[in-house]
């Protein structure tokens, strides 16, 4: 690697391969960073498919051993792309190597493994090795900006939070089988994959963590083609559960992929003692505001969250020109460089990860109990 530089190692590459090494690639050509990454190396399990990705992606090599990716001396930096059933002994070899770590959410497939994790990235801090997990959600400028306003006393305190994260690419009984449907890799269905996501934002928007859980969850279609016959799904479909938060604020959740319509409607709407907040991904740029102070003037009101004073967006167009998707991977990246830069810990650490794992667990128990509340403890460190 040349001076100046961090050289990352990137395993798997598939979707969120994708996303994270356009990424990589994008990060320093727009903002200023104090490292430019270096794509050293791809992991992957098929040679062929490995080999091509890289040559796509832009990464200098490739590996069909995750082990020798980890250990490569052009690699300072790991980024955890695989299934949740591996993210524990990729991270905790790469913490012991000495690598900074960015792990893919949900951090782990149990609390055990993630308390594994997020002591291990304890310990490494303290050599100055730094970690985060890669909750893209949190670097959508709307949502930092309703953070912003949330903690400035905008909305006042705050007395309720509703999320929901709603697809439909699982709608269709006939869908072949995938890992995201086996217990085994993916840990939860639509729980992990999405409910993940809307517990941290809330908790990341709020300032405020989950203390407790009632909560049902469902499969909808317990079998699915795969192969020459028909393979058990062994996860949720759907997840809905209330909440409390640490300061009294109630909360309601609900993830799932049998929404009918809906690609990737997560919403989040915030109410407090002296105004709201609503957002929704398939209008990211936007963010609803009511000010209570308005008196008999008051309403909803449409943020264009495009200003270059708004959260990230300085780096890009002229404000009305619209950010997607793949720019919270970007974010993410000039977030986490930047902190491995100045040797300070990160955000979402993996003691926050592990604060989520918690949530979900505690919701997995509840609906098995037949949806009894269920607490959560706090872990100490979390809620940044």
């Amino acid at each position: 690697m040349t001076e100046g530089s961090i050289g990352v190692g990137m395993i798997g590459h598939a979707f969120m391969g994708a996303v994270h090494s356009h990424a990589w690639r994008t990060a320093h050509r727009f903002f200023d960073l104090p490292l430019v990454p270096q794509l050293a190396v791809l992991g992957g399990r098929d040679p062929e498919r490995t080999s091509a990705a890289a040559d796509k992606y832009g990464f200098a090599a490739s590996s069909t051993d995750w082990r020798a990716v980890v250990e490569s001396d052009d690699v300072q930096l790991v980024d955890v792309c695989t299934p949740g059933d591996t993210h524990a002994e990729i991270a905790l070899a790469a913490l012991a190597a000495g690598k900074h770590v960015l792990c893919e959410k949900p951090l782990a497939n149990t609390v055990a493994e993630a308390e594994a994790m997020a002591a291990a990235a304890t310990e490494a801090a303290a050599r100055g090795v730094r970690s985060m997990v890669a909750f893209n959600y949190r670097r959508v400028p709307a949502l930092a900006y309703a953070r912003k306003l949330i903690a400035e006393g905008r909305l006042g305190e705050i007395r309720h939070v509703r999320a929901v994260y709603l697809q439909d690419w699982l709608s269709d009984a006939e869908a072949p089988m995938a890992w995201r449907l086996r217990k085994e890799q993916a840990g939860s269905g639509a729980l992990g994959d999405l409910g993940a996501h809307i517990v941290d934002a809330t908790q990341f928007l709020t300032g405020d963590l989950l203390t407790g859980v009632c909560a049902t969850t469902t499969t909808f279609v317990p079998q699915r083609p795969s192969g020459s016959g028909m393979e058990d799904v062994t996860v949720d479909d759907a997840a809905l559960f209330l909440g409390r938060f640490a300061s009294g604020a109630v909360a309601s959740y609900e993830a799932t992929r049998y929404a009918l319509g809906r690609k990737n409607a997560m919403r989040v709407e915030v109410n407090g003692s002296k105004g709201s907040l609503a957002f929704d991904f398939e209008s990211m740029n936007e963010l609803s505001f009511y000010d209570g102070s308005d008196g008999d003037s008051a309403g909803f009101r449409r943020i264009l969250v495009t200003e270059p004073s708004h959260p990230y967006v300085g780096a890009w167009w002229p404000p009305g020109h619209l950010l997607g998707y793949e720019h919270t991977f970007t974010h993410e990246v000039v977030d986490f460089v930047r902190a491995v830069a100045s040797g300070v810990d990160p955000a979402p650490s993996f003691v926050d990860g592990l604060q989520v794992q918690r949530v979900l667990d505690a919701v997995q128990r509840s609906a098995a109990k037949g949806s009894v509340w269920t607490e959560i403890p706090i872990e100490e460190g979390a809620g940044r």
